[in-house]
Formats: C-alpha cells, structure tokens, sequence
C-alpha cells in the first residue's frame, strides 16, 4: 500500500493510526478480527483514482495503540470511528467492511444513518450467529491464558489457511502479515483482549433499526467460509430495506485474497450508483 500515507491521530489519550490517499467521496475502509489495515491492500488502492481512501488500524490492532485499557467492543469502535471522521473533517462517506468490521458498520449506519452514503459488507458477523466458537472459548480466562502462551505461526498459518478458498491465496507474505499483529506480548494481550470485548448483543440490540434505515447495502459473501454462517447474509438480504448481495463461489472469509478484482468491481458499481 505505498500509494497511501500512513498518518497518526489521539482519539481520546489513545493513538490511531491510519492511511490515506486520493480525492473525492471518502471510503472508510474497516477490517475485523485478526487483520488490521493490510487485509485491504488488494482492494484500495483501485478506488485512490475516484475517491478519497481511508484504512484504519483498528485499537488493538496493526499499528494503533495496543492498551487494553478501553473497550475494544463493536460499539466503542464504532464510536471512535466517528470520532475519527469528525476530526478529518468528513460528514458523509461510505464503509467497506469485513468480519467484525461489518459489525461496526451495521452499528455506524443505524446510528448516524444521514451521514453514510451506503454500506458494504463483506463475510460480516450480524444478529446472534456469533461469535464463533474459537472466539467464545477465549472469553474464559484459563483459554485466553492459553492461547496467550500457544498462539504461534503454526496454529495461525491453520486459522488462515482454512480462511481461503484457492490454495494459491495462502503465501508467507500473507502469513507475516497476519503475524505481524501477533507477534509482541502486547499484539497477542490486544487480540485476546478484542476477542472477550466482542458480544453479539451490540448488534441483536440494533436489529430493529437496522431494519428501519434506508441506507444501501451491498452484503457479499466467499461462499467457502468456514467460520461465519450463511443465515447472516441470508437474514440481512431478507431484512434490509436497501440491499443488494453477491455471493462468490470461489472464496473464503478472506475473500479479499480469493477473489480481489470481483470484490472491486462490485464495491465500484455498487458506490458509483449511490453517489449520483
């Protein structure tokens, strides 16, 4: 991502990092849990040409603060990510999102609904089908201890591989960048800490009103993912007022590594036809 300008900000006495580049309508580009910005780096960069591009490191995440000394719950993310928006200066944007990160995109357009001009949510957590169960073992403190102590590239180089559908996705590139997040005490403390701040109710909790809203959303699923549900998209297609959905065959959870140059065409078309 060289295109894109690593730049820093406090949010609260906490630091956050994220990059940037390009002009025009932003796109706030969210990752979930266990990537941070890199999870993107096939995707952004075709839309600097259009739009003004923004990748966040999550808190806990790639290069932002590591404390555990806030909440790294879906809501308290959402609410930082706000906050960041607020301090560059943007009142209206578009969110592209995977994982958890759909979780904080659902929460953002139900909460503030007149500033998102749509939504993209790609193999996204949503109602009560999560978490899944490796992340609802890491709630009880004597597995957190020991994943804290085994978390090593052997177990992640499973978690990742499992992630993708074609085999050629999987390279010790993107293995070293999934490690990168994990590989202090502090990354390891962060990642546990993210994964027992997480809890479904943030999003049972806004159903209705996610229900109710008009923003447009486009939901696209790697059909060969192993860790979230297809009923998620199923029920979100069946209960959006404003949707669209692409499902693809051939990818995984990490469909940004399966199949990049369809996920980009899709979020292309979909924000040129809401920005008219």
């Amino acid at each position: 991502m060289k295109s894109l300008i690593q730049k820093n900000i406090e949010l609260e006495n906490h630091h956050l990092v994220y990059y940037e580049a390009g002009v025009g309508v932003p796109i706030l580009f969210i990752h979930g849990i266990s990537t941070y910005s890199f999870i993107w780096r096939k995707i952004a960069p075709a839309f600097i040409k259009t739009n003004k591009v923004i990748l966040v490191d999550l808190f806990g995440c790639g290069q932002s603060d590591l404390r555990t000394d806030i909440s790294f719950s879906l809501a308290n993310h959402a609410r930082f990510m706000f906050m960041l928006m607020d301090k560059l200066n943007i009142d209206s944007f578009n969110i592209v999102s995977h994982d958890v990160g759909g979780g904080i995109a659902q929460i953002m357009s139900v909460t503030q609904p007149q500033r998102i001009i749509s939504t993209t949510l790609i193999n996204t957590v949503a109602y009560k089908f999560w978490p899944v169960q490796p992340i609802i073992a890491m709630r009880t403190p004597i597995i957190r201890q020991l994943a804290a102590a085994t978390l090593d590239a052997w177990s992640l180089k499973l978690i990742v591989k499992r992630g993708l559908y074609h085999s050629n996705s999987f390279t010790n590139e993107l293995l070293e960048l999934f490690k990168a997040g994990i590989q202090t005490k502090e990354g390891r403390k962060a990642f546990l800490h993210f994964a027992h701040s997480l809890n479904n109710e943030d999003l049972t909790g806004i159903s209705e009103q996610l229900h109710q809203i008009n923003v447009p959303f486009l939901i696209i699923r790697g059909a060969a993912d192993v860790y979230l549900s297809s009923a998620i998209t199923q029920e979100l297609v069946n209960n959006l007022k404003n949707c669209d959905s692409k499902i693809i065959q051939t990818a995984g959870h990490f469909a940004q590594e399966d199949e990049p140059q369809f996920i980009i065409n899709e979020i292309l078309s979909f924000i040129q036809l809401n920005e008219r």
